[in-house]
């Protein structure tokens, strides 16, 4: 087991990692809208959702995988009303490539944001 570390993503805010590679797979920790400095983007949901998925992009990429490999997301929202602007932004990201997802609207996020996405990819020979 290796546990991921990057400073091209925000740090992880409790007692726990950016991730963790086992068994040919990479699993990501939530990835919410933090800059790598450890700056909350305050800004619209497609704001948020873009820095979400720079993050989660690092966090793959530190571990030895990529969108490209994710093979199940899971999305958490704080309004279902944002589905729509999410998806849209999602798509971009994925292209071609679709993982298996879930998608929940939560009560609450950490730090009250808007987005909060975390992946599983297979890691790269």
């Amino acid at each position: 087991m290796k546990i991921i570390s990057t400073d091209k993503a925000p740090a992880a805010i409790g007692p726990y990692s950016q991730g963790i590679v086992t068994g040919g797979l990479v699993y990501t920790s939530g990835q919410i809208p933090l800059t790598p400095e450890g700056d909350l983007v305050d800004g619209t949901v497609e704001e948020q959702t873009h820095q979400v998925f720079r993050n989660l992009s690092a966090v793959l990429e530190a571990g030895g995988s990529s969108l490209d490999h994710v093979v199940k997301a899971t999305v958490f929202i704080s309004d279902m009303n944002n589905f729509g602007a999410i998806n849209d932004i999602y798509a971009s990201y994925f292209g071609d490539h679709k993982p298996a997802r879930s998608c929940v609207e939560a009560a609450r996020l950490p730090k009250d944001v808007k987005v909060e996405i975390e992946a599983i990819a297979l890691a790269r020979d």
